[in-house]
C-alpha cells in the first residue's frame, strides 16, 4: 500500500515518527554534546533544534491536514437545496481522498434527493389530481343536485319563503363556484390542455378577479420550449407566489412576466407591498426551492421593507422540441396583458 492510501491516523503517526527519527539522527551524528550544567550556546543549539523539529512537523502535518478544514468549511456552507458546488482538489497529494470522497458523497446526496423529490412531487400531484377529481365529481355533482332542488322547491313554495330560498340558491350556487376554484388550482387541467402560456393567463385572471391588486402579466417572444416537468415548476412557482402576495403582501400591484435569458426561461413576480427585511423560509419558499432544484433551476426571492418582493425563477430550456409560438400582448378585464 502506497503511503499516500493510508489512512490519516497513521500518516500522522508516520510524519511525527519520520520528524523524531531525523532529529534523533541529527543529535547522534552531530558532534555535539550537553554538560552537565547546560551552557548557554548548548541551550541555544537545542532551542533552535526543537524550532526546527516542531516547524517540520507543522509544515508536514498541515499537507495533510488543511483538507479536513476546508472539507468542514465546505459542509457548513453547503445548504439542503445547494447543487453543483464542489471542491477543488489540493495542489498537494495529500488530502486528495478526502475532498474525492467528500465530492462524490455530495453527487450520491444530490442524486438521492433529486430522485427522492421526483417521488415525492409525482405523489403530490397525484394526490392534488385525486382531490381534484373528488370534488369535481362528489361535492360538485352534490351541489349541483341541491341547486337543482333549490330551484324546484322556489317555483312551488309560498311568496313569504321565496327569498329565502333565493338565498339559499345563492350560497349553494357560490359554494359550487368555490369548489370549481379550488379543483382548478389543485389540478392545473388548463396546463395540460393549453400549455403554460394560457395557464398562467388563467392564474393571472382569477388572482385579478378576487380584486386583492391589479396584476399585469408579460410574456416575451421567441421564449424557448420546456419539458413538461419544467411547465409545471413554472406554473406551480407563479401559483405560490401569487398565494403569498394574496396573504400577506399587502399589495396594490403585481407583475408577472416569462421571459427569455439565453437559453433559459425565467418567471418573475413582482409586487408592490410592505416586504420584509429578513424572510423567513416557509414550507411554501422550501416547496418552491425544491421544485426548482428538481429541473435544474434557480430560484432566488429578495425583498425590502416597504419595497415589495421579487420571486424570480430560471429554467433550462428543453432542447429538441419546438419553439414555443409568440403571444401577442392584450389586455384583459383584470388589468393584465399577455
Amino acid at each position: 500500500m502506497r503511503v499516500a492510501e493510508l489512512p490519516l491516523y497513521w500518516k500522522v503517526c508516520l510524519i511525527n515518527g519520520a520528524v523524531f527519527a531525523a532529529g534523533t539522527l541529527v543529535l547522534a551524528l552531530a558532534p555535539l554534546s550537553v554538560s552537565e550544567q547546560v551552557l548557554a550556546s548548548e541551550a541555544a543549539v537545542l532551542a533552535v533544534g526543537l524550532t526546527l523539529m516542531v516547524a517540520t512537523n507543522a509544515a508536514l502535518l498541515r499537507r495533510s491536514l488543511a483538507p479536513v478544514d476546508r472539507v468542514a468549511r465546505q459542509m457548513q456552507q453547503t445548504g439542503l437545496v445547494d447543487s453543483g458546488t464542489r471542491l477543488e482538489p489540493p495542489s498537494s497529494e495529500p488530502g486528495d481522498r478526502l475532498v474525492a470522497a467528500f465530492n462524490q458523497m455530495l453527487d450520491r446526496v444530490e442524486a438521492e434527493r433529486s430522485t427522492s423529490n421526483a417521488k415525492a412531487l409525482a405523489a403530490q400531484e397525484a394526490e392534488r389530481h385525486r382531490i381534484a377529481q373528488e370534488l369535481h365529481d362528489e361535492v360538485g355533482q352534490t351541489l349541483t343536485v341541491v341547486l337543482l332542488g333549490l330551484k324546484q322547491l322556489e317555483s312551488r313554495a309560498p311568496d313569504e319563503l321565496v327569498p329565502d330560498l333565493v338565498a339559499a340558491k345563492e350560497t349553494a350556487r357560490d359554494a359550487l363556484d368555490e369548489v370549481r376554484r379550488v379543483a382548478r388550482r389543485l389540478r392545473p387541467g388548463v396546463l395540460e390542455d393549453l400549455g403554460l402560456h394560457s395557464a398562467l393567463a388563467a392564474l393571472a385572471t382569477d388572482f385579478s378577479a378576487a380584486g386583492r391588486a391589479q396584476l399585469t402579466r408579460t410574456f416575451g417572444r421567441g421564449l424557448p420550449p420546456l419539458s413538461n416537468e419544467a411547465e409545471l415548476v413554472v406554473y406551480r412557482v407563479a401559483q405560490e407566489a401569487l398565494t403569498n402576495v394574496a396573504r400577506h403582501a399587502e399589495a396594490h400591484h403585481v407583475d408577472l412576466s416569462l421571459t427569455r435569458l439565453g437559453d433559459r426561461v425565467v418567471l418573475e413576480v413582482t409586487d408592490d407591498g410592505r416586504g420584509c427585511a429578513h424572510l423567513e423560509p416557509g414550507s411554501g419558499v422550501l416547496g418552491m426551492r425544491e421544485r426548482a432544484v428538481l429541473v435544474g433551476g434557480e430560484l432566488s426571492i429578495s425583498s425590502r421593507p416597504g419595497q415589495g418582493t421579487r420571486v424570480r425563477l430560471a429554467v433550462p430550456c428543453e432542447p429538441g422540441l419546438p419553439d414555443v409560438p409568440d403571444v401577442p400582448d392584450v389586455p384583459d378585464a383584470g388589468g393584465s396583458r399577455r
